[in-house]
C-alpha cells in the first residue's frame, strides 16, 4: 500500500499521522527541522509548543474547547493522551510541561511501525507520485512551499500576526508581594502565581506599555493584521487604559493573600514545566523590545528581580481562505491531492489545530483503504469547527477562529417552549454533541 505523506510535524501533522496509522494506512511524516530552522521554534522535536504551554479550559462541560478535549479524547487523540499525561496544574486549563510533551508525541510516532519519519524540507509542491499528502506545516510555512501553494490556490494567502508570552524563572519571583491562587480557587487553588498593581501602579505600567519602544515592521508588514484573540498586551493597552485590566490584568476571582482585599489589577503567572522552575506570563504576548520588556516587566509588583528564560516575540502566521479552496473533506478543489490541516486552515488555537489533523488523517485514511468518508456531525465540536472552514464562514471575511459554542446548530426547542438559556444551554449543547460523536463513532467502527 502506497503511504500517506504529512507534511509538517507540529500538532496538527502528528495527530494525522497517528490516526492514520492506527486506520491501518502506512504514512510518512516529513519536518523540516533541524535541517530547516524558524524564528520560533528551539528544538528539533514533533509537536513542539512555540506559544503558551496551555491548551486553555477542561471544562467539557460548558466550555466549547473543553467538549473538544473531550471528544478528542475519545475518539483516541495522541495529542490529548499525551497533553494528559505531561499536565501541570492550571486551575480548570490543560497546561502541560512542554518539553515532555513533545518528547511523548515524539517517541509515540517514532515507535510506531506504520509511520517513517523523514527530516527535510519539502521546498515546493510534492512531486506527483505522492497521490495522497497532507500539508500541516502550520502558521510557519516555508517560503518555497507557501509560494507553490498561493500560485496553486489562484490567491495570496492571508496572513495575521501572532506574539508570544515570556517565561522567567520561578525563584526569581518575590513571593513576599505575589501570591499562590487560581481565579475562584478553580482547580487545585493554588495553580497561578499572582502579581498585585494598585491603580497608580496599573495606569504607570500601561503609560509604560504605550511609550516604550517596538519592534518595527517591514513595509509589507505593515497592513497585517493581528489575531484579536492573542494581542499583544501593548496594542490592548492603546486601545484604552482599562482594557488590560478587563483582559489579562483583570482582578476578578482573586483576593491578595497578605492583604485580605481584591486588587486592582493583577499579572498572573503559570507553571511551564514540570519541575515548576519556569512560569510563562498568561496573556502577556508583546512585540516589544527585549530591553524594553525586562525593564517594564520588572517595574510589576514581584517582579523586581524577575530573570526570564525567554522574552516575549512575533512571528508572521498563514492561512488559506479554506472556505473558498477546501471541501468539505478538508481537499484542496483545484488538486485534491492536497489536504490541509491545522492553522494554515484557519483555525487558531493549539487543540483546534490539532483537531483538524486529526480528521485530515481520518479522511486521508478512510480514502486510502477504499472506506466511506463519514465527517462527524455538525453539532459535535469537531463537525462544527470543519463545517465552519469549509463552507460556514463567510470567504470575503473569513478570520481565523477558536472553537465556540457560536458555531453549533441551535438547540432544537419543543414548539412552544423556551429551552436553556446561558450555562445550561451550553451543558444541554455538550451532551448533545458527546452523544452525538459516540454515535459516529460507532457508525465508523461498525464500517
Amino acid at each position: 500500500m502506497k503511504p500517506v505523506h504529512v507534511i509538517g510535524g507540529g500538532l496538527a501533522g502528528c495527530e494525522a499521522a497517528w490516526q492514520l496509522a492506527r486506520a491501518g494506512a502506512p504514512v510518512v511524516l516529513h519536518e523540516m527541522r533541524p535541517l530547516v530552522t524558524t524564528d520560533a521554534h528551539r528544538t528539533d522535536g514533533l509537536a513542539e509548543l512555540v506559544c503558551s504551554n496551555s491548551f486553555r479550559s477542561d471544562d467539557a462541560e460548558y466550555n466549547a474547547v473543553g467538549l473538544l478535549h473531550e471528544e478528542m479524547r475519545r475518539a483516541g487523540s495522541l495529542i490529548l493522551r499525551c497533553g494528559d499525561r505531561t499536565r501541570l496544574p492550571a486551575g480548570g486549563a490543560l497546561a502541560v510541561d512542554r518539553d515532555r510533551f513533545s518528547d511523548a508525541v515524539t517517541q509515540a510516532l517514532a515507535a510506531e511501525p506504520l509511520v517513517a519519519i523523514e527530516r527535510g524540507e519539502v521546498a515546493g509542491l510534492p512531486p506527483l507520485e505522492w497521490d495522497s499528502v497532507i500539508v500541516a506545516t502550520g502558521p510557519l510555512t516555508s517560503d518555497a512551499l507557501g509560494a507553490a501553494i498561493r500560485d496553486l490556490s489562484g490567491e495570496d494567502s492571508l496572513a495575521f500576526f501572532d506574539a508570544i508570552a515570556p517565561i522567567l524563572y520561578l525563584d526569581s519571583v518575590d513571593m513576599t508581594k505575589a501570591w499562590r491562587q487560581s481565579r475562584y480557587d478553580k482547580g487545585n487553588g493554588d495553580d497561578y502565581i499572582n502579581c498585585p498593581l494598585d491603580k497608580a501602579q496599573y495606569e504607570a505600567f500601561v503609560a509604560g506599555l504605550r511609550s516604550a519602544e517596538k519592534i518595527e515592521f517591514h513595509e509589507w508588514e505593515a497592513l497585517t493584521p493581528y489575531f484579536e484573540g492573542c494581542l499583544p498586551i501593548e496594542v490592548m493597552a492603546d486601545r484604552g487604559v482599562e482594557t488590560l485590566r478587563y483582559g489579562p490584568m483583570k482582578p476578578v476571582g482573586l483576593t491578595d493573600a497578605h492583604t485580605g482585599a481584591r486588587p486592582y489589577a493583577v499579572v498572573q503567572l503559570r507553571q511551564d514545566n514540570a519541575l515548576g522552575t519556569l512560569y510563562n506570563m498568561v496573556g502577556f504576548q508583546t512585540k516589544l523590545k527585549h530591553g524594553e520588556q525586562t525593564r517594564l516587566l520588572r517595574t510589576i509588583p514581584g517582579l523586581e528581580g524577575a530573570r526570564f528564560a525567554r522574552l516575549g516575540g512575533i512571528h508572521r502566521n498563514t492561512f488559506l481562505n479554506s472556505p473558498k479552496l477546501l471541501d468539505g473533506a478538508l481537499r484542496l478543489k483545484r488538486d485534491p491531492r492536497l489536504r490541509f490541516a491545522g492553522q494554515i486552515t484557519g483555525v487558531e488555537g493549539y487543540i483546534e489545530s490539532a483537531a483538524i489533523g486529526f480528521l485530515a488523517g481520518r479522511f486521508a485514511a478512510a480514502e486510502r483503504l477504499g472506506a466511506a468518508i463519514v465527517p462527524p456531525p455538525p453539532t459535535t465540536a469537531l463537525g462544527a469547527l470543519l463545517a465552519h472552514i469549509t463552507g460556514g464562514a463567510l470567504a470575503d471575511s473569513f478570520q481565523p477562529m477558536n472553537v465556540n459554542f457560536g458555531l453549533f446548530p441551535p438547540l432544537d426547542d419543543a414548539p412552544g417552549k423556551r429551552g436553556p438559556r446561558g450555562r445550561e444551554r451550553k451543558r444541554a449543547q455538550s451532551v448533545r454533541a458527546l452523544a452525538d460523536l459516540e454515535r459516529w463513532l460507532g457508525t465508523r467502527a461498525a464500517a
